[in-house]
């Protein structure tokens, strides 16, 4: 771990200036790229007519991180992260050029489900970045600066990806994407020096069976995305198959004890599942029944959108300023909660009364902060569970729930949509939102069995090396 650095230090001071100013250029970049996606999708599924592949579209990439990420923690912990970053960002951007120049949808497939794994690979980098770099007492400040990131494509993001798809084309945006990628990762190159092979006692060995299983796992989350598409009894099967699949494909991927919510890193990873499952499952279709039911333009209905980012990196940066004196992680995650809680009730209550659109709008805000508190914790917290030589299988496993969390909740709401009827169907929003709170509940069994937190680095601890207990793999 790096030397610490007295409290007040700035993450954009000194040596730290760099550093922070390549990842969070890197963090925006994929932010842009998100919602710009989510803005030209439906041009891109029209022009290529790929509109049954709608939804894979968006799960593809999700799903391919996950081995992504596997491979990029199990090579930082052997390499220390350099060539990590180097071969995950030319994936990347390999894959944008093949989306950008698409012209069937099979194409524009292979070329997201290339640069989801890149994007997967390059999560992981960051997280050790981080970890290596920096000490625990600016760990916070750096994640609330990656929520910070997502303001300005929140913002004017949507907007300029639709004017350039309008003025020129679709694939001008890919390649605006490609180009504002290569000039963030440029920023980040110099800091990728400093990323040096651990120790040769504390190199880990390649992790081939745990590999393996991330493909499988990959495959078993593209299929529950699938399902809704297929007949009755392929859906009945599609499901079966792949919830059984994607149980047994992650438990190696994420530490022992993380589906019965075991104290310490375990419930931290179950945490951060959860949470993606509920919120990003449900925000999906925010838009969708604002424009079906309400009757709002899509620019309007993108309001929620941005709103719950810039209530998430004000979440998240005042997170980062109030510490952890004043803020326990228990505490931290049972306020975040409530928070999302609220927005998928507020969610609900207008799926099914009929209220007043704006009240999902001020919901989705309220939910956004939810969120802002409770990721950039559980991010600290996967960092402190960890040692050195583990922070890249830690980071690994929570980018892996996270990304696994998000695509299982959009299975699960497509299912439910789908399978009641869809935006015709009375009940189908209102199922939607209900099925999240469930899960959304469930998130605070693991909070419940978070146990005890150990608290920051000192700057002595931190010089002379120690590290909380490594966590183990075959979960």
């Amino acid at each position: 771990m790096s030397t610490a650095a007295p409290t007040r230090t700035s993450i954009f001071s000194g040596r730290y200036a760099l550093a922070t100013s390549g990842m969070i250029a890197i963090v925006a970049v994929a932010a842009f790229q998100n919602l710009a996606m989510t803005t030209v999708m439906p041009e891109i599924s029209r022009d290529l007519d790929g509109r049954t592949l709608y939804a894979l579209a968006f799960a593809a990439p999700l799903a391919a991180g996950v081995p992504g990420m596997v491979i990029a923690g199990n090579w930082t912990d052997r390499a220390g992260g350099r060539v990590v970053a180097w071969v995950s960002a030319g994936l990347f951007a390999i894959g944008t050029a093949i989306v950008m120049t698409a012209t069937t949808m099979e194409a524009f497939l292979v070329g997201r489900l290339v640069e989801g794994f890149g994007a997967g690979a390059i999560d992981v980098v960051l997280y050790v970045l981080v970890a290596r770099i920096f000490p625990q007492v600016l760990h916070g400040p750096v994640f609330a600066a990656f929520a910070a990131a997502w303001v300005v494509p929140a913002l004017v993001g949507p907007a300029l990806a639709g004017v350039v798809a309008e003025v020129w084309d679709w694939h001008w945006v890919f390649a605006g994407a490609l180009a504002i990628a290569l000039g963030g990762f440029s920023v980040l190159v110099p800091t990728l020096r400093r990323l040096h092979p651990p120790a040769a006692e504390l190199r880990a060995r390649w992790q081939r069976p745990r590999i393996a299983w991330s493909v499988a796992a990959a495959v078993a989350i593209l299929l529950l995305n699938v399902a809704p598409d297929l007949g009755t009894w392929g859906r009945v099967a599609a499901v079966v198959v792949g919830v059984v699949g994607t149980w047994a494909a992650l438990r190696p991927l994420v530490p022992t004890g993380t589906f019965r919510a075991a104290p310490g890193l375990p419930s931290v990873v179950l945490l951060r599942g959860l949470v993606a499952a509920a919120f990003f499952g449900s925000e999906a279709y925010v838009p969708f029944l604002l424009q079906a039911r309400h009757g709002l333009s899509a620019s309007t209905a993108g309001l929620a959108l941005t709103v719950a980012a810039l209530s998430w990196a004000g979440a998240s940066w005042l997170h980062g300023r109030l510490g952890e004196r004043r803020l326990s992680a228990a505490r931290t995650f049972g306020v975040g909660l409530v928070l999302v809680l609220v927005s998928l009730v507020a969610a609900l209550a207008v799926a099914t009364w009929d209220l007043p659109w704006w009240l999902l709008v001020v919901g989705w805000f309220v939910g956004g902060a939810g969120m802002g508190a409770i990721y950039p914790r559980t991010s600290m917290l996967t960092l402190r569970f960890s040692g050195e030589g583990d922070d890249g299988f830690a980071s690994s496993a929570l980018t892996i729930a996270d990304a696994a969390g998000s695509v299982i909740g959009l299975a699960v709401t497509g299912l439910l949509f789908v399978g009641t009827g869809g935006a015709d169907a009375a009940v189908s929003f209102p199922l939607v939102f209900a099925g999240m709170i469930v899960i959304a509940v469930l998130a605070t069994a693991a909070v419940r069995r978070l146990g005890p937190v150990p608290a920051p680095s000192t700057p002595d601890a931190a010089a002379s090396g120690s590290a909380s207990a490594s966590p183990r793999s075959d979960g």
